[in-house]
């Protein structure tokens, strides 16, 4: 195992915040739904509403016996909703090809719908400790600043980044899990996108970076998200708390009020009934899928 695997992991075994789905025995499905929730969400937003989710559909058999309509209810404002759809689908194939169970390999839970490669290996390695490599955002900025000596990681390419970090992983199934939890969570708490702390960093006097003294990155930017306030997303959002607040059909007037610019709203619209998190028509009125 490399010094920089082993100090990472030793950091992390004194300096993992403790959050649930760490918690010793806490459930596959709990770590599923957990992966799921924090792709847009702040860890403190999703904490309370994990344990929400949890009390009221434990298993996936209990999601799959509801409606997608209430997860979708259920998620509100924790990001686009089109991942609520996603895990309720992800239940449903559990409950009918599994018996129930979460998957372990990550084949398998590849073959999930609306189960990606990054959330497929996330399970597999923190719910049941399979080998194998785990990469977020914050993963690709520790590996690009402490192996490559850049200061941003630049655009996400999928078959690279898991290649960097397959090749850091111990052997040990049980060090490589440690490894891919303490490797993100030094990228969040410390070797943070714009104002990282180098003087609290286990890995500082190995970072290669560091050594070449902080050079300026110059490579291709990642893409960034727009900004919320007057966006599409903003649109979407309106509309879908008009519908999950409703149990009848909305009428397409009650829509169309909702936001003034008519070709910017249809837009958005169009792409909710796209994704399945509406239907109807204008004739008909919109729904949610299931109720």
């Amino acid at each position: 195992m490399s010094a920089l695997a082993q100090a990472v992991i030793d950091w992390f075994d004194e300096a993992a915040r403790p959050l649930p789905w760490r918690e010793p025995g806490f459930p596959a499905w709990g770590t599923l739904v957990s992966e799921i929730m924090l792709q847009q969400t702040p860890v403190a937003r999703v904490i309370p509403r994990l344990a929400q989710w949890l009390e009221r559909w434990p298993t996936p058999d209990a999601l799959a016996a509801d409606s997608p309509a209430e997860a979708v209810r259920a998620w509100d404002r924790l990001g686009y909703p089109r991942r609520a759809l996603a895990l309720h689908a992800a239940a449903v194939a559990i409950s009918e090809r599994h018996d129930g169970v979460v998957p372990r390999e990550v084949d398998a839970l590849l073959a999930l719908p609306g189960i990606g490669d990054y959330t497929a290996r996330a399970v597999a390695s923190f719910a049941y400790g399979v080998r194998a490599p785990v990469v977020d955002v914050n993963t690709r900025r520790v590996i690009a600043r402490a192996v490559n000596g850049l200061g941003e990681a630049g655009p996400a390419r999928t078959r690279v980044d898991l290649a960097a970090m397959e090749a850091l992983l111990p052997a040990d199934p049980e060090r490589a899990r440690a490894l891919n939890g303490g490797t993100m969570e030094l990228g969040q708490t410390v070797c943070t996108a714009r104002a990282p702390r180098c003087e609290a960093c286990p890995i500082a006097h190995l970072c290669a970076w560091r050594s070449a003294g902080y050079p300026a990155y110059d490579g291709p930017a990642a893409p960034r998200q727009a900004k919320f306030e007057g966006s599409d997303r903003q649109v979407r959002g309106l509309i879908m708390r008009e519908l999950r607040q409703s149990d009848t059909p909305v009428p397409a007037e009650v829509v169309e009020a909702l936001w003034p610019d008519a070709v910017q709203r249809e837009r958005a619209l169009a792409g909710l009934l796209r994704d399945g998190l509406a239907l109807g028509s204008a004739e008909e009125g919109y729904r949610l899928p299931g109720s």
